[in-house]
């Protein structure tokens, strides 16, 4: 760890509240605000934040009433937030962001970065974007002030928009968490690095029926083969759209094995090796769970937009937004708000990836 920096966390879930906790039990500074304004009531109390599980402790970070007072008062902005409340949130940041005030965003969704920074640019501001493939940790939220950590990640996928700035994101992000980040090649790479939705397709989709159910159910105990063929089809479908572009990102082998310090065997092999070792997590209990209502509007359907725009179309991912469509009764393709926001698909791929460099969308 290196300097002490004063972090703002724009969130109030399980990751939000985890992440606070790792960075004060590291000697930095974290400041809290929960966009509902309901997440921090009792720290906002005197409560303290307590963290339970793979990090233990009891913290007392800062508490911010808003978008701005978290801003002003911090050094690095940092998002940790469901993909749906991305926009409303960077909405709420951007007329706030100072010059080169470092943001990081955990984990990336759906071109976030890109809409940041073409919104700042209006302002005639200009920051660097750290966007990260996955969560620091895993984990539930269960109770007011109480974070379970589940595990802390050993290696997180890591690049920082414009592209020329990524030596000084991957060093801020190693002060403030250590040396656990491997730099991957651009914000293309960093959105077909999350491998959370590919996942939880297979998880939910067959295994709606406890989900609606509310039923208690192992989620590594239910990884079954023919799930975890799924989930390895998946996964491929996404590694070929990134070797099309030529880009280099993680399998969902590397992922369990960096994730939950597992062996490498089939995916369902190793999620029986997490239920053994009751580290496997519990699925969700209901049907209205990020699984679905985040991760196939904020995940599956971008990566079948790169999957397009790469000419690797991602038959898996779109059939499975439309089946989960068909269970929700809702269209999911037209749920992602940054998407329709940034209208990718008026530009070429060249366009796109020039973009993901220089952090500048064109007119």
């Amino acid at each position: 760890m290196g300097q002490e920096y004063k972090v703002g966390i724009a969130g109030a879930g399980s990751v939000a509240f985890g992440t606070a906790a790792f960075l004060e039990h590291s000697g930095q500074k974290a400041m809290l605000w929960s966009p509902s304004g309901k997440g921090t009531t009792a720290l906002a109390a005197g409560a303290p934040l307590t963290a339970k599980g793979a990090l233990e402790g009891s913290f007392s970070p800062g508490i911010a009433a808003s978008a701005e007072e978290l801003v002003a008062k911090s050094e690095v902005i940092f998002l940790a937030l469901p993909g749906y409340g991305h926009k409303a949130v960077l909405d709420a940041l951007i007329p706030h962001l100072r010059q080169d005030q470092p943001v990081i965003i955990s984990s990336h969704a759906s071109f976030g970065a890109l809409y940041l920074l073409d919104r700042l640019a209006a302002r005639g501001v200009s920051l660097p974007v750290t966007v990260w493939g996955t969560t620091l940790l895993t984990g539930r939220r269960t109770g007011d002030t109480v974070a379970s950590v589940n595990t802390i990640r050993s290696k997180i996928d890591l690049a920082t928009v414009p592209a020329a700035r990524t030596p000084e994101g991957l060093a801020l992000c190693q002060d403030l968490f250590g040396d656990r980040f491997v730099p991957r090649e651009g914000l293309l790479a960093i959105s077909l690095s999350n491998l959370n939705p590919q996942n939880h397709m297979g998880i939910a989709l067959c295994n709606m029926t406890r989900m609606e159910h509310g039923e208690t159910w192992s989620q590594g105990g239910n990884v079954t083969p023919n799930v975890g063929r799924l989930m390895e089809a998946l996964d491929a479908e996404r590694v070929a759209i990134a070797e099309a572009l030529g880009l280099k990102v993680r399998t969902i082998f590397e992922h369990y094995h960096l994730s939950y310090h597992v062996p490498v065997a089939s995916i369902a092999e190793m999620n029986a090796e997490l239920h053994e070792k009751g580290i496997g997590g519990q699925g969700p209990a209901t049907a209205d769970s990020r699984y679905v209502t985040e991760d196939v509007p904020y995940g599956l359907v971008v990566t079948s937009v790169i999957g397009r725009l790469a000419g690797r179309p991602a038959v898996l991912h779109e059939s499975g937004t439309e089946i989960f469509s068909a269970l929700y009764g809702r269209d999911f393709t037209k749920e992602n708000t940054l998407l329709s926001e940034l209208g990718l698909e008026r530009l070429t791929l060249a366009q796109v990836q020039d973009a993901c460099r220089s952090g500048v969308l064109p007119r």
